[in-house]
């Protein structure tokens, strides 16, 4: 068994735009890899512990599991790891630091969510939470749309704009304007993005700021319910996901992501259709992304050895 740490994952300077080539890969997959819901467990408050396990089908032959939580106070909030096994012999090929698999991957999907679902004129991207997430996802979207202009309003919290601002400077494909309130960006965003973890309550409760045509990604899903009343179309990675939603009853139609990129459903019908998009996060997309690092890594990461029991009966 390989032990592959987040620095070793980091020095092999995957592209933002591959992470999203690897999304758009991982989505395709979704009909033949066995894929049951993560279970999410509650220690205390709003902390959480998710489990997501996922097979992929042939070639892959790779089973994996992902342990993801979210504990108030720790630094990050968030922290991941991923067991990977080949599922031709049960051998475990490798344990991940799984952080930077998260990040990008969640960006990478916001990013395809945006391209997918997106009016076509659109110019102006509000953001709301400037932490890892958000920043992975605006790499995501400049790096793998390099020659179009991005107008981004940042919703101010604490020093975050000012820090966001400062990561992205070398970037020619983007601008930044920072806004006091949600509703104010909100008003003028094509694209609204929220990258906020924890929400009490609504962010925006004024249902004329959402103008006609904008698509919202609560990519921590909080602080949009409002929308799934009012909005033209749902969309999110995974139906089972989703139905325990409160209003899910309610949505005025729905879809899957999947199955409008591979055009078994309609996306986006028109520029004044209003359009939510709910990724909630696939273990799908976490196994696909550890099975190619793991390949990209297993010749120079170091071999922990686990004695195993060989005889039949042994107790």
């Amino acid at each position: 068994m390989k032990i592959i740490s987040q620095k070793q994952i980091k020095g092999l300077n995957i592209s933002p735009a591959t992470c999203v080539e690897w999304v758009k890969e991982s989505f395709s997959l979704k009909e033949t890899a066995q894929l049951p819901a993560k279970i999410s467990l509650h220690p205390q408050g709003n902390d959480f512990f998710n489990t997501m396990p996922c097979l992929l089908p042939s070639p892959y032959n790779c089973y994996g599991v992902k342990v993801v939580h979210r504990i108030k106070g720790a630094v990050p909030a968030l922290g991941s790891d991923i067991l990977l096994y080949n599922s031709q012999n049960g051998e475990l090929l490798a344990m991940f630091d799984a952080d930077w698999i998260t990040t990008m991957r969640t960006g990478a999907v916001a990013t395809l969510a945006i391209q997918t679902f997106r009016k076509s004129d659109a110019t102006t991207y509000g953001l709301l939470g400037l932490g890892n997430t958000g920043r992975a996802t605006l790499l995501c979207l400049l790096d793998s749309e390099p020659e179009v202009m991005h107008n981004v309003l940042l919703l101010r919290y604490k020093n975050q704009a000012e820090l966001f601002m400062e990561r992205f400077k070398d970037y020619r494909n983007v601008s930044f304007v920072v806004c006091d309130n949600a509703p104010d960006l909100v008003k003028q965003s094509d694209v609204i993005i929220s990258c906020i973890t924890e929400a009490q309550g609504l962010l925006c409760e004024d249902d004329s700021c959402f103008r006609k045509g904008c698509l919202v990604v609560p990519v921590h899903t909080r602080g949009f319910q409002n929308c799934d009343l009012f909005f033209d179309k749902v969309y999110a990675d995974d139906t089972a996901h989703v139905c325990g939603f409160k209003y899910f009853s309610r949505f005025k139609q729905f879809g899957e992501i999947q199955d409008a990129i591979s055009g078994k459903i309609k996306g986006r019908e028109s520029g004044e259709e209003r359009i939510l998009s709910y990724n909630i996060g696939l273990g799908l997309h976490d196994v696909v992304y550890a099975s190619k690092i793991y390949d990209m890594l297993k010749d120079c990461s170091s071999e922990v050895t686990i004695e195993r029991e060989t005889d039949k009966f042994w107790i």
